[in-house]
């Protein structure tokens, strides 16, 4: 009987079979040991004192599912010698989903177990659980980085979700132990335990366990393995997402609620001060840790590529806008209410500060970033980011608005049909009208933008004709203008590899092979960085080599020296 195919379609579905069934095992097999090691490190328990049914358990689970594993990586690892078995993406998802699972079970487990420790309680199950993952996680990491099998496609994916993770898990846990100092500075050790914490101190310590784990977290994947540095998509998707946004969110959060708080204590005390002033711990906390989580993914987006930057602007911009439109809707809910029930002036007037807090601190963002007063030039208005944003902004505030248009119409006929449900038609209005006026404005100002900048596109004829569709870039050195070149002159979406410099540069030309050192390519974020290069290729000579290309798909190789290669390539 012949051998199956390793590249075709049943080889696919074996490998997809395998490895779901090794993340399987594993997982069983690290539940096992950990119950295994939590007895052992459990002094007052004999091994087989106590809870036999679960002992029983531990063992299967170890002693069968542990080989079987064991058995099973055997001989997935044996073949992934072979070119199309290290290729898959099977192999490279499963990397990332067990790095990822382990690392997240480490890592809470042994947070929870220190935490546990600190508050003088004994935590072995949790340390015991902690210590497997993290075995399981140290041997996934050693395969992801094996030069001979470790994954050649998406081989950046568990590194960047690591640094993503452990960003999250130790940012909130900085906020947390800063709220906790923040409320005893602020309310005062006694009030402070009223409002929920046994110990202020404690609480602040357990928090900063946390923050501690998750910032070793982050660190281990930002610097160790280099993902600041990582230019892939994925990467830069995360780095907006994650550190601009997430951090620009706590940041925007925290300076609206301590506004929000400054606000009432000027010019509402319907409540005691202390009352007030409880939110305000946490808010200084989100805003100082969020800030500096901002400014440091804000300015390596803005030493990224031109596109990582442009959507680092247009996310704070997002964020600024939502702030202010959703200001915008609360104000306007809160004048209708002081019109409808004068009497409740107090909640009343609470909810016309949280509506001026939000703009006051959305509106300046959403200027700072958006700049309305400045007209673009005709090529960032065809950027396709831009174009992007005002889409999905005025799209979604079209959808938001027809919603609470019915919302308004069916609290309308309501009334009409039963006047005496014991509610005024502004009190049922008020809420989704505030929300309809904001979502309209919105809706009306980014539409006109849109239609502006492709007005001003058709009239410069500044965008490019659609000859090429994909540049597959493979360069030494920094390719950013370049690439912007080639988008700029083709319309093309452009990809870049960046060139290994210890590789060997292998061409037919004339008969002749032809080698020379530092000319493999290797995809942009893999390991294979060019040391000692900083050139990039002359942006002019890339694009006039494309001039006359029609394709799809076109790879362009520069270098060695200033040799230029187009290779159209067939669908």
């Amino acid at each position: 009987m012949s051998a199956m195919p390793t590249g075709s379609a049943q080889g696919a579905v074996r490998r997809l079979i395998v490895f779901i069934l090794l993340f399987v095992l594993v997982t069983i097999a690290a539940v096992g040991v950990s119950g295994l090691l939590d007895r052992a490190f459990d002094v007052d328990r004999t091994l087989a004192g106590s809870g036999a049914d679960e002992l029983a358990l531990q063992l299967a689970f170890t002693l069968i599912a542990g080989p079987l594993a064991a058995l099973l990586w055997w001989g997935a690892w044996r073949r992934l010698g072979e070119p199309d078995e290290r290729g898959s993406i099977a192999w490279p998802l499963y990397l990332a989903a067990m790095t990822t699972v382990s690392l997240v079970v480490a890592t809470t487990s042994i947070a929870s177990g220190i935490a546990t420790l600190v508050d003088g309680r004994r935590a072995p199950g949790l340390l015991a659980t902690g210590l497997a993952w993290a075995l399981v996680w140290l041997w996934h990491r050693w395969m992801l980085g094996h030069p001979g099998k470790g994954p050649t496609r998406l081989s950046t994916v568990p590194l960047v979700i690591g640094a993503a993770y452990g960003l999250v898990v130790g940012a909130t846990g900085a906020v947390s132990a800063l709220a906790a100092v923040f409320d005893a500075a602020i309310l005062g050790a006694s009030e402070a335990v009223i409002v929920g914490r046994d110990s202020w101190a404690q609480a602040a310590v357990d928090a900063l366990v946390w923050a501690a784990v998750g910032f070793a977290a982050w660190w281990w994947h930002w610097v160790r393995d280099g993902v600041r540095r990582i230019p892939t998509g994925f990467a830069a998707v995360a780095l907006v997402v994650v550190g601009v946004l997430g951090g620009g969110a706590a940041m925007l959060g925290g300076i609206g609620t301590a506004v929000f708080v400054a606000l009432r204590l000027a010019f509402d005390r319907s409540e005691p001060a202390s009352a007030i002033l409880i939110p305000l711990g946490t808010a200084i906390a989100a805003a100082g840790v969020g800030a500096l989580v901002w400014l440091l993914h804000a300015r390596i987006a803005a030493a990224h590529s031109d596109g990582t930057r442009r959507a680092a602007v247009l996310v704070m911009s997002g964020l600024g806008l939502i702030a202010a439109a959703s200001g915008i809707g609360v104000v306007v809910n809160a004048l209708l209410a002081e019109l409808s029930s004068p009497l409740a002036s107090s909640g009343n007037r609470a909810l016309l500060l949280g509506g001026l807090s939000a703009m006051l601190v959305g509106g300046p963002t959403w200027w700072l970033n958006w700049r309305p007063t400045r007209r673009p030039d005709p090529a960032e208005a065809d950027d396709v980011g831009r174009r992007v944003y005002l889409v999905a902004v005025f799209g979604a505030s079209a959808v938001v608005a027809i919603i609470t248009l019915l919302v308004v119409g069916y609290r309308v006929f309501e009334f009409v049909l039963d006047p005496g449900t014991g509610f005024a038609l502004i009190d049922r209005i008020r809420a989704p009208l505030g929300l309809l006026v904001a979502t309209a404005l919105v809706f009306a100002y980014h539409f006109a933008v849109w239609r502006r900048d492709r007005a001003m596109i058709s009239e410069s004829g500044s965008s490019p004709v659609r000859r090429i569709g994909r540049v597959v870039l493979v360069a030494w050195g920094d390719a950013d203008a370049a690439e912007r070149a080639i988008s700029a002159a083709t319309g093309a979406r452009v990809v870049v590899w960046r060139r290994d410099e210890g590789g060997i540069d292998v061409g037919v030309e004339a008969g002749e092979v032809r080698a020379s050192a530092g000319s493999a390519a290797a995809p942009a974020g893999g390991t294979a960085e060019p040391t000692g290069v900083t050139a990039g290729p002359d942006a002019a000579v890339v694009v006039a080599a494309l001039e006359h290309v029609t394709a799809e798909r076109v790879l362009v190789l520069v270098g060695p020296g200033d040799r230029v290669e187009v290779i159209p390539l067939a669908d």
